[in-house]
């Protein structure tokens, strides 16, 4: 692109914000396509071009890309993005020069040849955005090629990566305060869809981002129905949500380790799904097949681990699913946001149990973190636990935790449209505490309900736990009310998890009042879910739209990416065909109204998809 008309003289002169905003709002419709800003992409652009530093929080789908490339376009010189993905800096690439961006990457991808001309081209001003990982930046040939270079800005992109919740801890984030010491006249804005108050205080702090503006976006993404269920049977849970609400929808299935993935991968193939595992011990080669078949076809279901999904710019990914309880409600709200971008119905299917819990306990026991580390971690995973059994809007709660209201209940919850049915669980609670304390508080759940339920098994029998008073007293509730129990006293803090003692359960101190009699408890009732609330989330398409039209716009569409080596919706998404179904445009100055349509899209691909327009009506 040409950068002439933004000439250092030129930016001067641009004081006055209406001519600084024109400007902007020029690149947005001409380059990108899109007819105004949303929410406070403005405000942002505005503030960086001046050259003030940005702190932005915008939830995946809101449009943080925007924020910082039009302000490269705008000042003289090249933006450098610093991102962790280096597995997707090819597609973003792309997707940028399809729009006539001068946009590329230095990664270890690139062999010498490639990576001698990106410098070259970077030095002599002919780039208009640098992908940069964190790593390369840190290196010395690198700081000093971006110092001998003219840099618009720097945009350091999941910037949550510099607090140790981060899903991917990158240790080179940490070092990203020099770009201040090396660079201090150059813009920064530090951008994720992620944080709560204590991160967001973490990343100014660590990045030397205390003065920059602070930009945060509402949370709340009304599309995305949030669903939370007990775990029972795993795979008859997730093949029964599959069938019944997304049989040929593409989405992302998360599991704690990597075995798992593989395991639940390969069942859904035979169960006639495509399904593909993604987790770090696979090579670079199947991991990267596996990405870009998840891009490119459009009803593939990845199986991962965390080590997936950010980044990824899939539009019409229409459920994630969590097989085992995240660590933190930051991981559950950043995971389910890689559904509906696009702006269309999706899911947020999760289920869990207490040994979710433990297994993430221990995880955190063994980490190489200190111990105000771990007590932080503990805090979210108690959290997470929270968000799981309450019986309020989740919707509600979820943005509490993030600093955000809702004045009214969602309606797109499950607690909203099934609530909760609840019982007195005041006894039963006095009971499990002081099974818990009378047995020394040594022993985990399935020993306790043993104990409260009269088995004579051995460990009862060894320890004489027959003697205890408490012995028997719980018949009346099976295993799995008493483990429902149990998971509750946990999730409300009256219990916690000692991993050191596999899993052992302690009294905490807020306990004493439901021991005495002081407090009553209403515990949910755990009901097992005959349908977990069916429904068909596949995105309608719009009442009336032309079924024959709309298919062959989309094998258009299908034929033009396979040619350019694209996902289909860095060509269009699928919003900007159904308005080409809608308004039938006749001509190239019609066609560039679409939503979506910028100038170099429209001379690339608006003869073909008017083409078939035509045709379709010349058939009809």
């Amino acid at each position: 692109m040409d950068n002439t008309l933004f000439s250092p003289d030129t930016k001067a002169q641009q004081t006055h914000d209406n001519t600084l905003m024109s400007d902007a709002l020029h690149i947005l419709q001409h380059t990108f396509g899109y007819t105004e800003f949303r929410g406070q992409q403005a405000a942002i652009i505005e503030a960086l071009v001046k050259g003030d530093d940005a702190l932005v929080l915008m939830p995946t789908g809101g449009g943080k890309s925007l924020c910082y490339q039009i302000p490269a376009l705008l000042r003289h010189g090249c933006g450098v993005v610093i991102s962790p993905l280096i597995a997707l800096m090819q597609d973003q690439v792309d997707a940028l020069r399809q729009m006539g961006v001068r946009a590329s990457f230095l990664n270890s991808t690139l062999d010498s040849t490639a990576t001698e001309y990106i410098e070259q081209s970077l030095c002599a001003g002919k780039l208009d955005l640098l992908y940069i990982a964190p790593e390369r930046l840190n290196q010395a040939h690198t700081l000093a090629l971006l110092q001998g270079a003219t840099l618009a800005l720097f945009a350091i992109d999941e910037a949550h990566c510099v607090s140790q919740w981060g899903h991917d801890f990158r240790s080179d984030y940490l070092k990203l305060n020099l770009l201040h010491e090396r660079f201090p006249h150059v813009p920064r804005i530090a951008l994720t869809a992620t944080a709560d108050e204590d991160t967001r205080n973490e990343i100014a702090q660590r990045l030397d981002l205390e003065g920059a503006h602070r930009f945060i976006s509402d949370f709340d993404r009304p599309n995305i129905r949030y669903r939370i269920s007990l775990k029972h049977n795993a795979k008859a849970q997730l093949l029964r949500f599959l069938q019944d609400e997304h049989p040929r929808d593409a989405g992302i299935i998360y599991c704690l380790s990597r075995k798992k993935t593989e395991k639940i991968a390969h069942w859904l193939q035979t169960s006639g799904f495509d399904a593909l595992p993604y987790h770090a011990g696979l090579t670079n080669d199947i991991r990267a097949a596996h990405q870009a078949r998840f891009l490119r076809d459009e009803n593939v279901v990845i199986v991962a681990t965390i080590a997936f999904g950010m980044g990824i710019d899939k539009p019409d990914v229409r459920f994630v699913v969590h097989l085992d309880m995240p660590k933190s409600v930051e991981s559950y709200y950043q995971e389910t946001g890689r559904a509906g971008r696009d702006g269309a119905p999706a899911d947020a299917w999760m289920i869990y149990g207490l040994e979710d819990v433990i297994k993430l306990k221990q995880m955190m026991e063994g980490s190489q973190g200190s111990d105000a580390h771990k007590r932080a971690e503990q805090y979210r995973l108690n959290a997470m636990l929270g968000l799981c059994e309450i019986t309020s809007c989740r919707r509600q709660a979820l943005l509490h935790y993030f600093g955000d209201t809702l004045a009214q209940p969602c309606g797109n919850c499950d607690t909203c449209l099934e609530p909760v049915s609840t019982w007195d669980g005041t006894e039963a609670s006095r009971m499990a505490l002081s099974a818990c304390h009378r047995t020394g508080q040594r022993f985990g759940v399935g020993h306790l309900i043993d104990v409260l339920r009269g088995r004579e098994g051995d460990k009862v029998l060894q320890n004489d736990h027959h003697l205890l008073a408490v012995y028997g007293l719980g018949k009346d509730l099976d295993n799995n009310q008493w483990r429902s129990v149990f998971r509750q006293l946990v999730a409300r803090g009256y219990l916690s998890v000692d991993t050191p003692r596999f899993g052992a359960l302690r009294l905490e101190e807020k306990c004493r009042s439901v021991l005495r009699g002081e407090k009553t408890i209403a515990l949910r009732r755990d009901i097992k879910p005959l349908t977990d609330g069916k429904r068909q989330t596949t995105a309608p398409l719009p009442e009336g739209l032309d079924i024959t039209l709309w298919e062959s716009l989309r094998d258009r569409r299908r034929r033009f990416a396979e040619d350019q080596g694209v996902p289909p919706y860095v060509i269009f998404h699928d919003s900007t065909l159904q308005a080409m179904c809608a308004a039938m445009p006749q001509s190239m100055t019609e066609f560039a109204t679409l939503s979506g349509v910028g100038a170099r899209k429209l001379d690339k691909y608006g003869m073909g998809f008017l083409q078939v327009i035509r045709e379709h009506l010349a058939n009809s």
